[in-house]
């Protein structure tokens, strides 16, 4: 299990760039919204905790998390953002529709950030049970939200340098 060794809370302070004077966007899945409303606020405590302004956080939710990709496309056609952070939660059921949603939601998402050239980040947990989830949005292993804002600033940084 990849958060066994890792709390997704846990970084260097020195080693994440900072945010100011740049524009994000979160977009969020209305299904689990208890966990999806945990992932978001950890987001956006660590975007303003590296100096992106409360002004340049914009903040959408859809319907599920198979809509993110969309979501995030919508936001990214019309411009103005270094990158967005898709946050969701799919947790496995009795049928294969687990499978179909989390597939369709990487590719989803990948796809958006390679045909907009923008960091678009996959903050989806895929877990196997409720516990789980509450485990990586705030529990005992952290907030993936913080581990998502954390490659968010990253990866908008590494374009920046990469390409002006």
């Amino acid at each position: 299990m990849a958060t066994a060794t890792h709390h997704l809370s846990e970084h260097d302070p020195t080693s994440v760039p900072s945010g100011a004077g740049r524009r994000f966007a979160l977009v969020v899945s209305e299904w689990n919204r208890d966990i999806t409303d945990a992932l978001r606020q950890g987001a956006r405590d660590t975007l303003l905790r590296y100096g992106v302004a409360e002004a340049d956080i914009e903040e959408v939710w859809v319907p599920g998390s198979f809509e993110l990709a969309s979501g995030a496309q919508y936001l990214l056609e019309r411009g103005g953002l270094h990158g967005v952070i898709c946050l969701g939660s799919v947790v496995r059921g009795e049928t294969p529709h687990f499978d179909f949603v989390c597939h369709g939601t990487t590719q989803g998402i990948m796809d958006v950030g390679l045909k907009y050239g923008r960091p678009v980040i996959f903050g989806v947990l895929t877990d196997d049970t409720m516990q789980q989830a509450l485990d990586r949005s705030g529990g005992k292993h952290g907030n993936k939200g913080v581990d998502c804002a954390v490659a968010v600033l990253k990866m908008a940084a590494i374009r920046e340098q990469a390409i002006g």
